[in-house]
């Protein structure tokens, strides 16, 4: 359904740190400068992130509300995610990962956290039932 995720960021360079140590921590490459504008491309697993600045001219905000969530293959992939975006900047939210049980999804692995312009991000790996 989808074909692809845009952000905002307020330094792109600050940003490009965080995504390329999120995506290197699951095997994706590092992102690539746009060359017609001010954005990042990521590509992975099929999907794509763009991190942009706002071509309005105006400051980055993140959606209240919102999440951008990754497909993971495995808890572990999940936590080294999580453990990479923190080191490279961002900030964990909520509980810490773990399995949580989702009223009709069953058991997920979620982590959580916010980049570093505050955009809600979320691995997420379903277990085996």
């Amino acid at each position: 359904m989808f074909s692809h995720m845009t952000i905002g960021s307020n330094d792109l360079e600050r940003s490009r740190i965080f995504y390329d140590a999120l995506f290197g921590a699951v095997g994706g490459r590092p992102g690539r400068r746009m060359p017609d504008r001010e954005a990042i491309l990521y590509a992975h697993n099929g999907g794509m992130l763009m991190v942009v600045t706002p071509i309005d001219g105006k400051p980055a905000t993140y959606a209240n509300g919102g999440t951008i969530g990754f497909a993971m293959d495995g808890p572990e992939q999940a936590t080294a995610w999580h453990d990479a975006g923190v080191a490279a900047g961002g900030v964990s939210i909520e509980n810490p990962p773990g399995i949580r049980m989702m009223a009709g999804a069953g058991p997920l692995y979620l982590a959580y956290l916010r980049d570093p312009d505050g955009n809600k991000l979320c691995a997420m790996h379903r277990p085996e039932q």
